[in-house]
């Protein structure tokens, strides 16, 4: 069993693509392998799973937790996405870039993203099912967010008219934050 680790324009992110074993029966995948991963620079503890269902066009995100940031490793189970990581690490020099990668049950492909990112997603299909496993627990009092639409990042979504929930329609405006409004994580 293996995997390929792919790297990305803004340091830490990581496009994971598992190697698929399939026959007339079906197939076969390991969807995580912690020594693997940890060989390969994915090293967090993973100590929650959240699955979310979702309908097309729904954005959800732009989230981060302020005191305990959170790792994610995430994937979709049924449908596509387009999912997007922000550098918002104070001090980083990729601070308030962007990267999106499109994941699916067909390509099977997993995005690793360390902490200091804000995350979020767009649906795509007609329905999805998205997986997270993350290091750190939720915290609702910790949780925190951007715009979606925040004209100072400039995430292109592929999405017209999207649904939002009412908690990311009244996210503070990125010009609004100061550098306490931002996890301090490492570099």
């Amino acid at each position: 069993m293996a995997a390929t680790f792919e790297t990305c324009d803004i340091p830490g992110l990581k496009i994971i693509t598992p190697d698929v074993y399939a026959d007339a029966r079906g197939w076969f995948t390991e969807a995580y392998h912690a020594q693997r991963y940890f060989e390969n620079g994915v090293k967090d503890v993973f100590v929650q799973d959240n699955r979310s269902f979702s309908v097309k066009n729904v954005v959800r995100g732009l989230h981060f937790q302020l005191r305990r940031p959170q790792a994610k490793l995430v994937s979709v189970v049924r449908g596509t996405v387009w999912d997007v990581a922000v550098d918002i690490r104070w001090g980083s020099p990729t601070f308030k870039k962007w990267f999106a990668v499109e994941l699916s049950a067909e390509n099977r492909k997993q995005f690793y993203i360390p902490p200091g990112f804000a995350h979020g997603f767009c649906v795509l299909s007609d329905e999805a099912e998205f997986h997270y496993k993350c290091s750190e627990f939720f915290d609702p009092k910790d949780d925190r967010g951007l715009q979606w639409n925040e004209s100072a990042i400039g995430v292109a979504w592929p999405v017209e008219e999207p649904i939002l929930s009412q908690k990311d329609t009244l996210r503070i405006p990125f010009d609004k934050l100061t550098e306490a409004d931002f996890p301090h994580v490492a570099l």
